[in-house]
C-alpha cells in the first residue's frame, strides 16, 4: 500500500525553503490503454496526482457529432446508446477499482475523459464514490465545446479559419462543419484543485495540460509569473501523456526489453519548484526510463521546436534529459514564452461513407495481377466509379525471391472507396437489389480474375460505415468561455491569457548549419539507417512528424549531416508527396526532427492509408539502407 502524502501542495511540512516535487502519473494514453493503470497506481505507488489523457482526433469528431446529433434529436450516426453518451464510458471501468485507494491515501486524478459530455461523466464519478461510501470530491473542466462561436465566425467569414497542415481557409474545404472543439490548458484544473476537488474531470484539454494543472496547483503557479516553470512542466506533461511510451512501449530499441514486455510500468514524474522533473515508473514493472525511451516520447507528435499550449509557449531546442539512477532521468532545459493569442480548435464535418474489398494476391506477378483486379473493377462499375470521391487499389507487402512458404508469398490487395452516395456502399448481402453496390462490383469478378483470385473471407469491411472529416485550426483564445466548476457548486470564470505573443504560422526551420565532413567516419557499409538510428514518429491532422535520434557524439555529427531534407525526400521515395517539409536539431538529445505537412491522407478519421496515425513513417524510414560508417556498425546494431 502506498504511505500517506503527507507534504501539502504551497510548502513542504514545516512551511519552509523551497516546495517539494509533485508526483504525477501518466496512466492512459487513450480510450483503450490498460484497465489496471488508475487502481494499481493509487494503491502501491507514492503519487499525488494521477492523470490520463482519453482524447484524440478520432473520439473528438464521433463524440462531437453525436451530441449535434442528439440536440438536434436526429437519428445517432454511431447507433450505439454506449458510445452516444457523449463522454468515455470506459473510464469508469477504471476509476472505480481505484476510488478506495484514493479515498484512503489522498491521491488525487486528473483526466480529460469527459469528451463532449463531461457533467454527464460527472454524474456517473459521483454515483461510484457514493457506491463506495468514501467522500471523494468531483470537479469539472467545461467549455472546449466552441461550436457557437466557431460556426458564428465561420458562416460571417470573419474568420478564414487557415488550416494547420495547408494553410488552405475552410471555405475551400467543400464540407459543412457540424462542431467544434477546442484545446484548453491548465489553469482551470488548477482552479478545481484549489477548490478542493480530488477528481478533476475535463473535456477537451490538451493531452499534457492535467500535469500543467497540477503543477500549477501544488507550486501556487500562474500563467504570468511563472512562464519558465510552465513550459518546463508542459513538456513533462508531455513526456508522460502517452503513458507507457516513456517506459518501452513503441520503443524502436524495443530489443533492449528482452522478454520482459508484457506488462510495462507507468511512467511518474516528480515535478520540482523550477519546472525541472525526474521520470521514473512503476515499480517492479517491465519496461525501462531511459534517456532513449524518454528522448523517443519527446520526439513523439511535436511540431518544431516550439510546443504551443493556452497557457504557455515551450521553447525545447536545448531541452537536456539526463540518466540520473537506474529508470530514473533528469529533464531541464526548457524555455518559457508566452503563450500564443489563438488555441488550436478542429470542426467536425460528416464526410460520407466508406468501405473496402480485400483480395489475396499469391506468388509471381504481382503487380500485373493488381492491375488485372483495377480494370476489371472499373469496368464493372461503369459510370459510378465517377462517384467515389476516394477510390485505391493498394498492395500491402511483397513477395521474396524463394519465399518458403504459402504464406511467404501471399500479400493484401486492399480497395479501399469513399462516397458521398450510401447506396452505393450498401449491404454485403448480395441479392439484385444489392448489384450496384461496391461490394457487389467488387465479387462479381471472382471467376474472371487472376490465377489463385481468392477474398477475404469476411465482409463486413466492404459494408458501408459513416467517417468523418477534421479540420484541424487556429482560433482566438478571447472567444473560449473556459469555466471550473468546483465541488460546491461555484463556477470560476477562467479568463484567456493576459500576456500572449502573435507567433508566425510555420514553425523555424533549416539545414544544418557546420555540416561535417564525411570521410572523418571512415569507410561505410551499405546498411538499413536505422541499424545505428532510433526515432518516432506521429501525426497531428493529416501533418506527420519524424524525430530521428542517435547515442553516441560523432553518430550526431554524421546523421544531421547525412538527414538534410533532401536526403529525407529521397528515402520516402514514391511516398514523397512533394509537400512542404521543415527541419529543425536537438543537439542535446542527438536529434534531427522532420514536420511533413499534410503528409498523410486528411488524418485518421477519413485516411485512406495504411498507417492511419503516422506511426510508421519512422520505422520506414528506419529500414532505408544508406552509406553507415561502418565503426557505427561494429558497435554493435540498434
Amino acid at each position: 500500500m502506498a504511505p500517506m502524502i503527507q507534504d501539502q501542495p504551497n510548502g513542504n511540512s514545516n512551511g519552509s525553503g523551497p516546495r517539494r516535487p509533485i508526483r504525477v502519473a501518466g496512466c492512459s494514453g487513450g480510450v483503450y490503454d490498460r484497465k489496471r493503470a488508475i487502481a494499481d497506481m493509487a494503491a502501491n505507488e507514492d503519487v499525488d496526482v494521477i492523470t490520463g489523457d482519453w482524447m484524440s482526433e478520432c473520439n473528438m469528431t464521433l463524440r462531437g457529432s453525436d451530441k449535434r446529433d442528439r440536440l438536434a434529436q436526429a437519428k445517432m450516426s454511431s447507433g450505439s446508446t454506449l458510445v452516444a453518451k457523449g463522454y468515455e464510458p470506459y473510464f469508469l471501468e477504471e476509476i472505480e477499482p481505484a476510488i478506495p485507494h484514493l479515498a484512503r491515501n489522498g491521491t488525487k486524478v486528473c483526466v480529460n475523459a469527459g469528451a463532449s459530455d463531461v457533467h454527464g461523466l460527472a454524474e456517473e464519478v459521483k454515483k461510484l464514490i457514493k457506491k463506495h461510501g468514501v467522500a471523494l470530491k468531483v470537479g469539472v473542466v467545461d467549455g472546449d465545446d466552441v461550436t457557437d462561436a466557431a460556426l458564428e465566425l465561420y458562416r460571417k467569414g470573419e474568420e478564414p479559419f487557415l488550416n494547420l497542415p495547408a494553410n488552405k481557409p475552410i471555405k475551400d474545404w467543400g464540407f459543412e462543419p457540424i462542431c467544434a472543439q477546442c484545446y484548453l490548458g491548465g489553469t482551470g484544473i488548477a482552479e478545481c484543485f484549489r477548490g478542493g476537488a480530488d477528481i478533476v474531470l475535463c473535456g477537451r484539454v490538451a493531452d499534457a495540460s492535467p500535469t500543467v494543472g497540477a503543477a500549477m496547483w501544488w507550486h501556487g503557479w500562474n500563467r504570468e509569473e511563472n512562464v519558465s516553470e510552465l513550459a518546463g512542466a508542459l513538456m513533462i506533461g508531455h513526456i508522460i501523456e502517452c503513458s507507457t511510451y516513456a517506459t518501452g512501449g513503441y520503443y524502436s530499441g524495443f530489443k533492449d526489453l528482452g522478454d520482459n514486455d508484457t506488462d510495462m510500468g507507468y511512467p511518474i514524474a516528480a515535478i520540482d519548484e523550477k519546472g525541472e522533473a525526474v521520470i521514473s515508473m512503476e515499480k517492479g514493472r517491465d519496461g525501462l526510463v531511459t534517456t532513449d525511451t524518454v528522448a523517443s516520447q519527446l520526439l513523439y507528435e511535436i511540431q518544431g521546436p516550439l510546443y504551443y499550449n493556452s497557457d504557455v509557449t515551450a521553447s525545447i531546442e536545448n531541452m537536456v534529459i539526463m540518466q540520473i539512477g537506474k529508470n530514473e532521468v533528469h529533464v531541464s532545459g526548457v524555455k518559457g514564452l508566452p503563450p500564443p493569442s489563438t488555441t488550436k480548435v478542429g470542426f467536425t464535418a460528416k464526410g460520407g461513407w466508406q468501405a473496402e474489398f480485400h483480395f489475396y494476391l499469391t506468388g509471381l506477378d504481382i503487380h500485373e495481377k493488381l492491375k488485372m483486379v483495377e480494370r476489371q473493377t472499373l469496368r464493372n462499375m461503369g459510370d459510378d466509379a465517377k462517384k467515389f470521391s476516394c477510390l485505391k487499389f493498394m498492395i500491402a507487402g511483397g513477395v521474396p525471391q524463394d519465399p518458403q512458404s504459402q504464406n511467404e508469398a501471399t500479400v493484401d490487395l486492399r480497395i479501399f472507396a469513399q462516397t458521398r452516395d450510401p447506396h452505393l456502399l450498401s449491404g454485403a448481402s448480395f441479392t439484385d437489389s444489392d448489384r450496384g453496390s461496391f461490394a457487389r462490383y467488387c465479387i462479381e469478378n471472382l471467376l474472371q480474375g487472376y490465377p489463385g483470385s481468392t477474398m477475404a473471407p469476411d465482409m463486413r469491411t466492404a459494408i458501408g460505415r459513416p467517417f468523418f472529416e477534421y479540420w484541424a485550426t487556429l482560433m482566438p483564445q478571447s472567444f473560449v468561455k473556459e469555466t471550473a466548476h468546483l465541488p460546491d457548486g461555484t463556477v470560476v470564470q477562467i479568463p484567456s491569457p493576459k500576456i500572449t505573443r502573435e507567433y508566425p504560422r510555420e514553425q523555424p526551420s533549416y539545414e544544418t548549419v557546420s555540416p561535417a565532413d564525411m570521410s572523418q567516419f571512415g569507410p561505410t557499409t551499405r546498411a538499413p539507417l536505422g541499424y545505428v538510428v532510433l526515432g518516432r514518429s506521429g501525426d497531428k491532422s493529416s501533418n506527420c512528424n519524424l524525430g530521428l535520434f542517435v547515442r553516441r557524439e560523432d553518430e550526431y555529427e554524421w546523421l544531421r549531416t547525412l538527414m538534410s531534407t533532401s536526403k529525407l525526400r529521397e528515402l520516402l521515395g514514391k511516398d514523397d508527396v512533394g509537400k512542404q517539409i521543415d527541419r529543425c536539431e536537438f543537439p542535446n538529445i542527438k536529434a534531427v526532427h522532420f514536420l511533413l505537412k499534410d503528409h498523410l491522407d486528411r488524418g485518421f478519421n477519413s485516411t485512406s492509408s495504411f498507417d492511419s496515425l503516422g506511426k510508421n513513417l519512422c520505422e520506414y524510414i528506419r529500414c532505408r539502407w544508406v552509406d553507415v560508417p561502418t565503426k557505427f556498425l561494429d558497435r554493435g546494431r540498434v
